[in-house]
């Protein structure tokens, strides 16, 4: 076997640290920079002299209690808990079982569904927000209720069934790495198709389910675009956001729409140092062969 020069391994690792030093630089100094600015007085972003990467001149907090409480992000925020919540349990309890049948057994018209669910990868949801919200339009005037738009629920379902596939296709190649004696084990103990799949095999997904939830909490709390078409009263942070920034900007009250960026940012970084050790063990384990 050829032995590597030793002088290209130096220069390989130089650039690869080299390469992660700068990206980690890229991602880090727009996090800091953005918290550093929300606690700022707009007279420190406007006229000559201002030094935007200058610390704050004192801490300006009455700018978080405006974004949260004046401009309505504190409702937004609520909005947009109960939607990813809710989506996230609807989505759990629809892609874990179909994910497991598909994996692990074989019965007619599998072949059919598993082409269904990997065509819906390539399904953008926004392509088709016109139709949903058309769909939902015409329902309300059918029934003759306001019930269809502007409802957390049925934006909920609406994101659960969106990222559907991707679960379920992320979560099947996790549970075909498992060896099958854990299921055979259980049955001879008397256990059934549905307490093995609850007490065994989800349990052991739990990396892979992580992954999920995480990925798929990221896109419910980041998504814009269909809560802005169907929502009103109950408009989910990123909507708000983005009201806020509108009105902030042309305001020049620089503060107060960094804050709300915070606002946004601050649970999406929560969740992420929770489940971060998980999240590696379920992209590594899932290509693992049981």
């Amino acid at each position: 076997m050829k032995k590597q020069n030793p002088v290209t391994k130096i220069l390989f690792k130089i650039i690869v640290y080299a390469s992660l030093i700068a990206m980690t630089i890229s991602i880090l100094v727009p996090v800091a920079w953005v918290f550093m600015a929300s606690f700022k007085r707009n007279a420190e972003f406007i006229g000559k002299g201002t030094n935007p990467w200058a610390l704050p001149e004192q801490l300006q907090y009455q700018n978080y209690i405006t974004a949260f409480v004046d401009a309505e992000m504190g409702k937004f925020f609520l909005n947009s808990v109960i939607v990813t919540a809710l989506a996230l349990i609807l989505l759990l309890i629809i892609a874990l079982p179909a994910s497991y049948a598909l994996s692990r057994f074989e019965f007619r018209g599998k072949k059919i569904l598993n082409i269904a669910f990997m065509a819906g990868l390539f399904v953008n949801i926004n392509y088709i927000v016109v139709p949903i919200f058309l769909m939902l339009s015409d329902a309300n005037k059918a029934l003759g209720v306001d019930f269809f738009l502007d409802n957390r629920f049925l934006l909920s379902l609406i994101y659960a069934s969106s990222s559907l596939s991707f679960s379920i296709y992320l979560l099947s190649g996790y549970f075909k790495t498992l060896p099958k004696g854990y299921e055979e084990a259980a049955y001879i103990d008397g256990c059934g198709y549905f307490k093995t799949m609850v007490q065994i095999m989800i349990p052991m997904a739990k990396p892979s389910i992580l992954t999920v939830i995480l990925f798929q909490f990221l896109s419910f709390w980041n998504e814009y675009i269909i809560a802005f078409t169907i929502m009103d009263e109950h408009s989910t942070l990123a909507v708000g956001l983005k009201n806020l920034m509108a009105v902030e900007r042309t305001a020049t009250n620089y503060g107060i729409m960094y804050a709300g960026l915070v606002i946004v940012m601050i649970p999406v970084l929560i969740l992420y140092m929770c489940v971060q050790k998980q999240l590696t063990e379920g992209m590594t384990l899932g290509g693992l062969k049981g």
